[in-house]
């Protein structure tokens, strides 16, 4: 995701501002306490004031690095790594790293069936991550996903109401509750198209990525913490990966579900190779822990330790066209079996109408 339509937008709305209208402005009320306003005509040299708008196609990719050894590579310097955009070399403007910079995330918590008895383990875990995790400056919202999606706490800092919201989660496996609320994760529940019915995990995905993340700058991130199995979903899982890059968002997946649901003969995540493949486009990862507490206060901490490791570099394609095109990212740095964990694309800017 290209993140200077956001990072410009406000300089753009405030090179335009001269060419409202006296008549527009004239709507707000003025303060009592303000000076008078003089109704005499405009200067020539104000009446000239042009609008204009800046262009800056800017991309920044946000990486872990890890050894040989799958330790992470904390240390490393804007000569150490090389970006290539559909195999063609790019400058570099910047490399930092991202210790500890503002992070925004997103917790997407499946209620459906198969989380029946471990539903427990995530709150418990989750809550302690999020204690953890979050820093001053820091924010993070929780949705859950079953037949419905539901906002359960929207955009806070607070991990106490976090944990408040995720402790009353609940499962729903029941068709239809809530069907006729507003769209939108913002909203309540998503409608859908005749009995709703199993997991709507892509349409979860999706609505956080494009009505949550997407107007948020900076380090972005979703936790999923499901089974993997996605059941009547709107929007398939190829649009909600695109939603999730365009947002400039990593997924991390953590595959966890009650194995007397499956039978008790092995896992068996029918949603498993979906999952990667959506943590891997993204540059997160897929973590699978069973239904073992333990494995999963790990995976929290190793995804806490991925997030707070990351470098971010930023650089002007090559290739400026604005076709909305999907563009392949390769990012390489030197060293001994050094392994690279990226996003592995963006969609360039849209051309304007």
């Amino acid at each position: 995701m290209v993140t200077m339509s956001v990072r410009f937008g406000v300089a753009a709305l405030l090179l335009a501002l001269p060419a409202f209208s006296a008549a527009g402005w004239a709507q707000l009320a003025p303060s009592p306490d303000a000076p008078p306003v003089s109704t005499a005509p405009a200067t020539p040299e104000e009446e000239s004031v042009a609008t204009f708008k800046i262009n800056v196609n800017l991309v920044d990719v946000f990486f872990t690095v890890k050894d040989k050894s799958g330790n992470l590579v904390p240390h490393l310097s804007k000569d150490d790594c090389t970006i290539s955009e559909d195999k063609e070399p790019q400058k570099l403007k910047s490399f930092v790293a991202e210790t500890n910079q503002p992070l925004t995330l997103g917790i997407l918590l499946d209620t459906s069936g198969s989380q029946q008895e471990v539903l427990p383990l995530e709150q418990q875990a989750g809550s302690q991550f999020l204690q953890r995790v979050l820093k001053q400056k820091d924010e993070a919202f929780l949705l859950s996903f079953d037949v419905d999606v539901d906002l359960l706490q929207d955009y806070t800092n607070s991990a106490r109401l976090l944990e408040r919201a995720m402790n009353k989660a609940e499962i729903n496996t029941a068709g239809g509750n809530g069907a006729a609320g507003i769209p939108g994760a913002g909203g309540g529940t998503i409608p859908t198209h005749g009995t709703p019915k199993g997991t709507l995990l892509y349409d979860a995905v999706y609505l956080a990525a494009n009505e949550k993340l997407n107007q948020e700058t900076g380090r972005k991130a979703m936790i999923l913490l499901t089974d993997g199995e996605d059941q009547g979903s709107r929007y398939k899982i190829g649009e909600a990966i695109s939603a999730a890059q365009r947002s400039n968002a990593i997924v991390y997946v953590i595959l966890i579900a009650d194995r007397g649901f499956y039978g008790g003969f092995g896992m068996g995540y029918y949603g498993y190779s979906a999952m990667k493949k959506m943590a891997e486009e993204t540059g997160g990862r897929l973590i699978d822990v069973g239904n073992n507490g333990r494995k999963l206060e790990a995976a929290f901490q190793q995804i806490e330790d991925e997030l707070r490791t990351q470098y971010v570099a930023s650089y002007t394609p090559s290739n400026t066209k604005l076709d909305g095109s999907f563009r392949r990212l390769s990012v390489e740095c030197r060293g001994d079996g050094m392994k690279v964990q990226t996003r592995k694309g963006y969609f360039a800017v849209a051309p304007q109408n």
